[in-house]
């Protein structure tokens, strides 16, 4: 599933955003806006988490607000409308790739804005201009 939603996620940078990235495993320690969103899958329900810098939200709220200097509440909305982006993506790769794949997806939820200290089976970094999105996944959790 990590690799789907990687891709899903890689697609944001090139085609939403248009920013070039580096991927990395290494989950950065730093203070991150932090969502999550459930994904059921065969009657499986994993916790996708998806946390992005500060600066990497401004970036997207100029991007597609056209506004600079947003406030706390506004990056919130922002990385709850870019879990969406992502995740909904994802479930359209997942679905062309394979029906057997098929997932349904819960709304996101903001958690925190703190280092990411989650607990999660895998996961991937990924570098925009020196600003981070992270990508983890909890696979098959008993909520």
């Amino acid at each position: 599933m990590l690799s789907i939603i990687t891709k899903a996620a890689t697609n944001f940078c090139e085609h939403q955003i248009r920013k070039p990235y580096i991927l990395t495993d290494d989950m950065p320690k730093m203070r991150m806006f932090i969502a999550s969103i459930n994904i059921m899958e065969n009657n499986n329900t994993h916790i996708v988490y998806i946390g992005a810098s500060e600066g990497l939200l401004q970036t997207l709220c100029e991007i597609f607000l056209f506004e600079e200097d947003c406030d706390e509440e506004t990056l919130k909305d922002m990385l709850l409308e870019t879990t969406n982006m992502i995740v909904g993506s994802a479930k359209v790769i997942a679905q062309e790739q394979n029906s057997s794949k098929a997932f349904d997806i819960r709304m996101p939820q903001f958690l925190d804005i703190t280092d990411f200290d989650y607990p999660h089976d895998c996961g991937v970094n990924i570098n925009i201009d020196n600003s981070n999105i992270l990508v983890a996944i909890k696979e098959n959790d008993a909520a």
